[in-house]
Order: C-alpha cells, then sequence, then structure tokens
C-alpha cells in the first residue's frame, strides 16, 4: 500500500491547486475519524480521503471520468474497497455502480461535510474555534450558503449508524485538528 508520503507527493503532482490539496487533508481528517470511530483501518480510509479526487485537474470540466481515472492511477497503491469507494463517491457522474458499503458511504459524506465546514469557518471570526453541530445544521438548510455542498450526501452518514449531529461533531473535530495546515486557524 501506498505510504501518507507518497500519497502527499502525488497529490500535489496530479492536484496542487492550494483548494484541492485543503480538501483533501480535510477529507482525510474526517475519513480518518471516522475509521475510529467504526473500528475500520484508520490508514486505508484515510488514505482513500486524501486521494479520492486525485483527477479532478483532468475531470473538472467533465465529470464522467471522475473517480474512475482516480482508481486507475492508484490501482495497486490501495486495496480494492478503497478503489471501489472512490469510484462510488462520484457514481451519479460516472456511472458506476452506487454506493454499497460502509467505507462508500463513509467517503462520499465524509468528503462532502468538508465543503460545508470549510465555507462556515471562513466566514466566522473565530474560524474552526467553538464551531457547533446545530449551527452547521442552521447552514444546512440554508440552500444558499456552500450552494454546491450535497446535503443529501452529508446525510448519508445515517447509513453508517451515525446521526447527523454526531457527524457533524465528529467532522468539526476532525477538522479542527488540521485546521492551521488548511487556512483555518
Amino acid at each position: 500500500m501506498i505510504t501518507r508520503e507518497e500519497a502527499l507527493k502525488l497529490l500535489k503532482q496530479h492536484n496542487g491547486e492550494a483548494g484541492q490539496v485543503n480538501h483533501a487533508l480535510e477529507s482525510e481528517a474526517v475519513m480518518r475519524a471516522l475509521a475510529r470511530k467504526l473500528n475500520k483501518d484508520e490508514e486505508t480510509w484515510g488514505l482513500s480521503g486524501l486521494l479520492h479526487d486525485l483527477d479532478y485537474a483532468t475531470t473538472k470540466d467533465g465529470a464522467t471520468r471522475h473517480g474512475l481515472d482516480t482508481a486507475e492511477m492508484l490501482e495497486g497503491k490501495l486495496p480494492a474497497e478503497a478503489l471501489d469507494a472512490i469510484r462510488r463517491h462520484a457514481s451519479e457522474m460516472n456511472g458506476s455502480e452506487p454506493p454499497e458499503t460502509d467505507f462508500d458511504y463513509a467517503l462520499r459524506c465524509g468528503e462532502t461535510i468538508t465543503g460545508l465546514v470549510h465555507t462556515a469557518a471562513l466566514v466566522r471570526p473565530t474560524k474552526m474555534e467553538g464551531m457547533k453541530p446545530k449551527s452547521l445544521k442552521k447552514k444546512m438548510k440554508d440552500r444558499a450558503f456552500a450552494a454546491s455542498v450535497n446535503r443529501d450526501e452529508i446525510r448519508e452518514c445515517e447509513k453508517l449508524g451515525l446521526e447527523l449531529g454526531d457527524f457533524l461533531q465528529l467532522s468539526i473535530d476532525a477538522i479542527t485538528e488540521v485546521a492551521p495546515e488548511v487556512g483555518l486557524a
């Protein structure tokens, strides 16, 4: 399996834009927290979060290959279940099989929540400090706020047995840990 150091190098080689690197680091943090919570393989889940959008630079204008190209690039570097989750995180766009495993749903809700949390932090004077699930729930109801964030995918946390408020708190805590690296401290 690829090491985290190799994964970071690969990420920056294929997708070095600061916003994309920040999204990848936040997704990794949330996936690691989900793995700990659900007693799954933290390294595999974390690396999958870090690398799930590896093809974004080349597929952002034609998303029918998004996730598929990443899985091809990572063949032999991550386990099959991780490659499946990467394909399925964008199944509506790429036509792959829909999500079915905990890993699939974790990657979908775990990477999607980062957009809501990051945007919320940017409009708060204290950034991540003091952020509460209640305020994120309120932001979720405002469709104009972080409009591109798919609220239904965030709610897929329930397929993992996590109540929305608990998932939001887990995500806040995870992203707070990487806040200095992603400009949210």
